[in-house]
């Protein structure tokens, strides 16, 4: 059995209320280069923003490049490109063309797009995959996989997984994780595919250790945000759930767009953490272990960080991506 990651605080000096400006003051980040899948909308645009003003050239995978140029209209240093996280060719043929045209290096991966609670949807290789579980981890697993010559080649890449404290409501659908033999649970399709972005940087950080090459990684939890992403989540439903009261304002505890995108540049970004490959973060600091089941509070639960799970889902989503023997290789 792989030793489990420790998860405390390690007294970064910022809080639930630190912004991206914050967490970047001070930090120059002319030269580098990042990506930021999904950097048009939302959580995305927040940090592909502050990214740019700290020096970076980014770099904004979009399925609908046109919108994604229009919200980014007038950021300097951002260059939109296309891409579809549910077309596993189209992220071979994004990762190509990067390789061949950013001088071969990539500082800083975000793997920030995604999907939540949307209705049932199949894509994949004959409309196996849930999309869920598809775009939020099987298209980001794909893409690190073609970029990790970028990220090997400089010194202190890092990727950073942007997961939810959704992960509370479930582990990996190990038997079935396509929905394939029991009925569609919107909630639990998202809720999944934010353990799988924690997991997945729990083995991708092992790589790293084992071998002293390649990124660290990173899980982050950006806390409760209202964005985009609840586009599918009715006005009656987010009621209810205390996400909005009545007259559409955030409930109190949700944090503002800026406050959201923190701590993935904290984690993007901060020395402290050179010693801790792998956690899980939130607040702009280290998330301690899950005692309750609310996710204002939040905090990492178990399986979310367990180093045989992140070992056993490498393996199933090398197979279902293709990647085999071609993905990095996995190691107990």
């Amino acid at each position: 059995m792989t030793t489990r990651l420790r998860q405390h605080k390690i007294g970064s000096g910022f809080d639930a209320s630190s912004t991206a400006d914050d967490v970047l003051d001070g930090i120059s980040l002319l030269g580098r280069t990042a990506l930021v899948t999904g950097g048009y909308s939302g959580l995305g645009l927040e940090i592909t923003r502050a990214l740019s003003r700290a020096g970076a050239h980014v770099v904004v995978p979009a399925r609908r490049p046109a919108t994604a140029r229009d919200a980014l209209r007038g950021v300097p240093r951002v260059e939109v490109r296309a891409l579809d996280l549910a077309d596993l060719e189209s992220v071979r043929r994004f990762a190509d063309h990067f390789l061949e045209t950013d001088d071969g290096k990539l500082d800083i991966l975000i793997n920030n797009a995604g999907i939540m609670a949307c209705p049932e949807t199949r894509v994949g290789p004959d409309g196996a995959w849930e999309a869920h579980f598809a775009i939020n981890h099987l298209g980001h697993f794909a893409l690190t996989n073609h970029l990790y010559p970028a990220l090997s080649s400089g010194e202190a890449a890092r990727v950073v997984s942007v997961s939810s404290a959704s992960h509370f409501l479930s582990d990996i659908r190990w038997e079935d994780p396509h929905f394939a033999h029991e009925s569609y649970d919107r909630r639990l399709a998202y809720a999944q595919s934010k353990t799988a972005n924690a997991l997945f940087a729990v083995h991708l950080n092992s790589l790293h250790d084992t071998t002293g090459i390649g990124p660290r990684a990173f899980a982050v939890h950006p806390g409760s945000i209202l964005t985009p992403l609840q586009r599918h989540i009715p006005r009656e439903e987010q009621i209810a759930q205390g996400w909005i009261t009545p007259d559409g304002t955030p409930a109190p505890g949700f944090k503002t767009p800026a406050q959201g995108a923190a701590t993935a540049l904290w984690a993007a970004t901060s020395p402290l953490l050179d010693a801790h490959g792998g956690a899980y973060c939130q607040d702009c600091d280290i998330a301690e272990p899950a005692t309750t089941q609310d996710m204002l509070i939040g905090g990492v639960k178990p399986w979310a960080t367990d180093p045989d799970a992140a070992t056993r889902l490498w393996q199933l989503s090398a197979e279902l991506t293709g990647l085999g023997t071609h993905a990095l290789r996995a190691r107990t």
